[in-house]
């Protein structure tokens, strides 16, 4: 028993020693890295600088991976453009104004009058108004023409033009195109008899009012008349109208 004792007490110490130069061995062999033993190297703080995928340089930006430069906002343009877009200092638009459909747009605006040398006049009878008669003027010149204010007729050898019923002024001024034809009413006599200084007569000349309304301008017309026609003091016309009913309203 004793010897048996002995043999285990001298396996274990061997086995111990082998196990004590082993490890001597590893150290040297290691010359003090204590990474071999096992223990994780520092770490630095600062990690090494990465540049962000959205922060490349201002000459990088907006190029693709074969290096061609590309809108960031392609394909992101509405869908239409609007209806009308203004010009900074011109003051057009891209939308075409509408025509000018007006009166007189064939020579732009109108301010040559009608008169006796680009115009027709005449004069006749109606049934009513009673003692009333329709003084008609028709542009026969190439151009458009305005038939200002009211005409100014001299029955005979009258002195003295006839006043307007002020009542009957359009709210615009009559303009003509070639062919057309304005209106006015004459009132040639009272009917009841009021009337004095009548007298009759064939001879009828109408001027015609200018645009500032302050006298006539152009040439007066002769209008010719197929019988003697009776006036008295209370003769008066009416303004020229576009509508020969509204010429025979007074």
């Amino acid at each position: 028993m004793r010897t048996l004792r002995l043999h285990r007490t001298a396996r274990t110490s061997a086995l111990a020693t082998a196990a004590v130069l082993a490890a001597l061995s590893l150290t040297a062999c290691g010359g003090g890295d204590s990474s071999a033993a096992g223990t994780p190297a520092p770490v630095s703080d600062a990690p090494s600088p990465q540049p962000a995928n959205d922060a490349k340089a201002p000459a990088e930006q907006g190029k693709d991976a074969a290096g061609s430069t590309t809108s960031p906002d392609a394909g992101s343009a509405p869908d239409s453009a609007p209806a009308t877009e203004t010009k900074k200092g011109s003051g057009s638009t891209h939308a075409e104004p509408a025509a000018n459909t007006s009166k007189g747009a064939d020579s732009g605006v109108v301010t040559l009058a009608c008169h006796g040398g680009n115009s027709k006049v005449t004069l006749k009878p109606v049934t009513r108004p009673v003692n009333h008669m329709l003084l008609t003027v028709t542009n026969t010149g190439s151009k458009s023409c305005n038939a200002y204010g009211y005409p100014a007729v001299r029955f005979g050898e009258a002195q003295s033009v006839p006043p307007v019923y002020e009542e009957s002024k359009p709210q615009a001024v009559v303009t003509l195109f070639p062919g057309e034809s304005a209106y006015a009413g004459v009132m040639t006599n009272s009917a009841d008899g009021s009337g004095t200084n009548g007298y009759s007569t064939k001879n009828l000349t109408v001027y015609f009012q200018g645009r500032d309304l302050s006298g006539s301008t152009g040439q007066g017309a002769n209008v010719p008349l197929s019988e003697k026609v009776y006036v008295d003091s209370t003769l008066t016309v009416t303004y020229w109208q576009a509508d020969m009913a509204d010429a025979l309203m007074y």
